[in-house]
């Protein structure tokens, strides 16, 4: 399988996943795994929440239902990756990540949507690097795993695109300037240490 070129993702990021992330990654393949089926789940369920929230934004309901059917999906194709290894899937402490980036989000309409639809395509944006970063990582070690974290790329860079055209449209005045707040608050986030090691954690302390 060809690798999807994710060029606009890495334009869009303001780092990439350190190679100690990515080391720590093939060491923590459990982990990693229950975790990626965590945020398969959460995804799905934040695109719900939003369709429930705003049931008036058609064009809302219309690409967050398709990105909740493709979550969902994705959640089951990874608990399918862990059973056939003898993980069991089970509740983890979830990582500072997406709570980082959500507490800086406007509690005041529309800014509030537009802001949870820019921290949609920021997570994805990542979610997408990350599979990217890793799958060379696993080409040896974990063939099938690694091909389908080539699979998940086309997808995953469709939802980025598809939060950030929402929060755009929904924005009276161009978003660049909100973008670029919260994409500097994930690099902190990225790039800093961190004590507990999840699929959007930064560098292992």
């Amino acid at each position: 399988m060809i690798m999807a070129d994710i060029t606009p993702i890495h334009d869009f990021l303001l780092c990439k996943t350190p190679s100690l992330w990515l080391e720590r990654a093939t060491q923590e393949i459990e982990t990693l795994l229950i975790d990626h089926a965590h945020c398969e789940k959460k995804a799905a369920a934040t695109a719900v929440k939003l369709m429930f929230r705003y049931p008036d934004r058609i064009d809302l309901l219309k690409k967050l239902s398709q990105l909740t059917r493709e979550e969902v999906l994705h959640f089951e194709q990874v608990l399918e990756f862990m059973e056939q290894r003898n993980i069991r899937y089970r509740a983890i402490k979830p990582s500072r990540y997406a709570a980082g980036l959500h507490k800086h989000a406007s509690k005041d309409e529309p800014q509030r949507l537009i802001d949870g639809l820019i921290i949609g395509a920021i997570i994805e944006a990542r979610s997408c690097e990350r599979f990217h970063a890793l799958a060379p990582y696993f080409k040896d070690s974990e063939p099938e795993l690694s091909k389908y974290y080539r699979f998940l790329l086309k997808s995953e860079s469709r939802h980025f695109a598809d939060y950030l055209e929402l929060a755009q449209s929904y924005a009276k005045d161009p978003i660049d300037e909100r973008v670029q707040f919260f994409l500097e608050k994930e690099q902190e986030l990225i790039e800093s240490p961190d004590k507990q090691f999840r699929f959007h954690s930064g560098v292992p302390a």
